[in-house]
């Protein structure tokens, strides 16, 4: 009788945790229709988000709200028979997003972030078009609201920018001149070849006619609007030094926004140190592909030859694509090898659109939709062709598709059993465990035996280093006041070329701390591993551990390594 009292008790407790998980993640969906659309869902395809008062009063009591729940149901889960693990999880991961998004709040990191050359609002409407389904009438009259509601989405920014400007929390003036670059260029396309127009999948050939109107009445003014409130006096009060070292209360916003990309309260000091460690350890490494190619230590003659070799440079967009595609469908095949669960989406290769190449990453990755009707998606970048080397391709193919971020995000997206949140949503907590696998997958497919050449290999080992220097990097620009030039140096050492080492360092400046969670996450992961192996020896297996790692969806690290050993049968 008791038994079944405790069961009643159990169910009920997970009931409550998986309500909590639904209201919170659909005040989420509610709050940000982008990120809606973004993930296939059909509701706020009319609208934008608020990034106004209103909206950000919203989001707090969201937050507030959940932690307070989070708290009376695990007092009373505790007072009976606890909570099941994957309900634990999932209050931990609750915790971790709220407690994070709250303390960004109360500085107002909103004032900092709206002026961004990689995911700014000035970016959002392009981005909808290519994702946003508009081929039945009213899927597109749906869109048409959404260019209406841009001016108004489009001031409320303005005034956050002005805000910011009053409050002295500006830009880094690098960053502001490549927003308002981007906003030029996009006001300099005649509106019939806006990049919306160029993508937009229309009903009716007649409703191109009324897109194009909206673009010039209602896109075209708001970022004009826009464009305005960052001339002038911010333009001129945009930081020169490019660190948040350099912003009031510098240090503070930084250790905040490590914690909210590491999910980890880790010290920069500590970050840069083992940057530097782990750049000898790899520069070792391709030493010794050096000495096989004939060029003794000299890995930097070893690079230059490789990547001045004919064959290493794409003729053309088209060649380069299909190279990327080549090495998805490799390392498919290779797959059930590794990994007793693949994912049943496809994914995709395109170009980066052209609008905004110039400020992008070499390579990124939209996951598909949750319905399964649109695939993952893997963006190559083809600005500067001839120094899209194809020394790097395959490694870079391997952390954003497959292995990498393809099977990490769309397994997750498709899991059987994880509520909505934590399919979805629970990527809000931290992106280590994300880049963290991106960055081992890489490794990953050195022993699935998916490089073809010492070229390939030698790329895979610059990939390390470039993610090993990011750790000395973006410390050293947030924390240690080094100028933009010192990162582009670091980098350029451990292996990018110019146009790379330049672009990524205007990404760490724009987004502070986000280039520490690749080598973070694929640090914990591989320690994981080691103490598995030891644990488990003869028994381990790796197709066990890796469907154990990707199994419950992204999750804070430390969660991880506190779950993960029994998962695997390990006891305490």
């Amino acid at each position: 009788m008791g038994d079944t009292t405790h069961a009643v008790e159990f169910s009920n407790a997970a009931d409550a945790v998986n309500a909590l998980a639904d209201r919170f993640w659909n005040g989420i969906l509610d709050l940000s229709p982008t990120t809606a659309t973004l993930l296939g869902y059909e509701q706020g395809m009319d609208r934008l988000d608020d990034p106004g008062p209103d909206g950000r009063a919203r989001a707090r009591r969201l937050m507030t709200e959940t932690l307070a729940e989070a708290d009376a149901i695990e007092a009373q889960a505790s007072a009976t028979t606890g909570l099941p693990p994957e309900e634990r999880i999932t209050l931990d991961i609750l915790r971790v997003i709220c407690d994070v998004e709250l303390e960004q709040q109360d500085q107002r990191i909103d004032r900092l972030k709206v002026v961004d050359q990689m995911d700014g609002p000035q970016t959002f409407l392009p981005l909808l078009a290519a994702f946003q389904p508009t081929e039945k009438p009213e899927q597109f009259e749906a869109f048409m609201a959404r260019l209406a509601d841009y001016p108004r989405f489009m001031a409320a920014n303005a005034e956050v920018v002005r805000e910011g400007l009053a409050g002295g929390l500006t830009a880094a003036r690098i960053v502001t001149e490549r927003v308002i670059g981007q906003l030029e260029r996009l006001l300099a396309i005649p509106d019939d070849q806006s990049p919306i127009a160029a993508v937009i999948k229309l009903p009716r050939p007649s409703d191109r006619d009324r897109l194009v109107e909206a673009i010039g009445k209602y896109v075209r003014p708001a970022d004009r609007v826009f464009l305005e409130a960052l001339l002038g006096k911010y333009r001129d009060a945009s930081r020169s030094e490019p660190g948040l070292c350099s912003a009031p209360h510098g240090e503070a916003l930084y250790r905040t926004q490590i914690r909210a990309w590491t999910s980890l309260d880790l010290d920069a000091q500590d970050l840069h140190n083992i940057g530097l460690e782990e750049l000898a350890s790899i520069e070792a490494e391709r030493r010794a592909i050096a000495r096989d190619l004939g060029f003794g230590d000299d890995t930097k003659a070893a690079r230059t030859a490789l990547r001045a070799d004919p064959a290493s440079i794409p003729e053309s967009i088209d060649e380069l694509l299909d190279r990327a595609r080549g090495q998805i469908e490799r390392a498919l095949a290779a797959s059930p090898n590794y990994f007793r669960t693949l994912p049943r989406a496809a994914c995709e290769v395109r170009p980066v659109e052209p609008y905004k190449e110039a400020d992008a990453p070499a390579a990124y990755y939209y996951p598909p939709s949750i319905d399964g009707g649109r695939p993952g998606v893997y963006y190559v970048n083809t600005y500067d062709l001839p120094s899209r080397s194809y020394v790097g391709l395959a490694s870079t193919s391997f952390h954003e598709a497959v292995p990498g971020h393809h099977f990490q995000i769309a397994l997750q997206t498709e899991h059987p059993s994880l509520n909505a949140f934590r399919r979805l949503g629970s990527r809000m907590a931290g992106m280590a465990y994300v880049e963290g696998w991106g960055l081992y997958s890489e490794r990953l497919a050195d022993e699935m035996g998916l490089y073809l050449n010492a070229a390939e290999r030698f790329g895979m080992l610059d990939g390390q280093s470039w993610r090993a220097a990011r750790l000395v990097v973006d410390t050293g620009i947030h924390a240690f006041h080094w100028p933009r030039e010192k990162s582009v140096a670091q980098l350029l050492e451990a292996g990018l070329s110019e146009t790379d080492a330049t672009i990524e360092t205007d990404r760490y400046i724009c987004l502070p701390a986000q280039a520490l969670t690749y080598k973070v996450g694929q640090r914990q992961i591989e320690k994981l591993r080691r103490e598995a192996t030891a644990a488990l020896g003869p028994a381990f297996d790796i197709r066990a551990f890796h469907d154990a790692v990707l199994g419950h969806g992204t999750l804070p690290l430390a969660t991880l390594a506190k779950e993960l050993p029994g998962w695997l049968g390990i006891r305490a």
